[in-house]
């Protein structure tokens, strides 16, 4: 497939999905993917010579633990399609994958969106407790303190009732 007819492909596949897409520059497609634990991912997709290229921002680096996160990260490769996690530089945490523009059609652009936003949602959770659970133990105890709302981190109150 030649580049033009993939820039094609990915515009009507992400036309059909009707998620919200933006166009920063000439073969780049921004999509913003909804989920349960982490509420928006965003995916870019880059339409190159021979592949179509995806990434997507997790989490940012670790505070504590990063050896057990990344560790993490690496078992649940082996068990992922199309796309894997990696970090860079800054041991930030991302979702990368890169397709033969060959293969590319409307199904695989949208198992591809799926694949990201099902493992940046199914991830997310741990990640933020291995590698965040002092700062989501302080965060709790200052709303608690406060009286403000700890409804978006009850899924670590595990975390809150233990000792620092």
């Amino acid at each position: 497939m030649t580049r033009e007819a993939a820039l094609r492909t990915v515009e009507s596949a992400l036309a059909e999905t009707g998620l919200p897409v933006e166009r920063p520059e000439s073969g780049t497609f921004v999509v913003m993917l909804e989920g349960t634990h982490k509420l928006r991912t965003t995916a870019s997709l880059v339409v190159g010579d021979h592949a179509l290229s995806i990434n997507a921002f997790v989490a940012r680096r670790p505070d504590e633990n990063a050896e057990a996160v990344y560790r993490w990260l690496l078992e649940r490769n082996r068990r992922m399609y199309a796309v894997a996690f990696c970090i860079d530089h800054l041991g930030d945490i991302y979702l990368s994958g890169r397709v033969s523009l060959d293969s590319l059609s409307a199904g695989e652009i949208d198992r591809l969106l799926g694949c990201v936003a099902e493992y940046s949602d199914e991830s997310f959770n741990t990640i933020l407790e291995l590698g965040f659970a002092t700062a989501i133990r302080r965060e709790w105890k200052w709303r608690v303190e406060r009286g403000e709302p700890t409804g978006n981190l009850e899924a670590f109150r595990h975390l809150a009732e233990q000792p620092d």
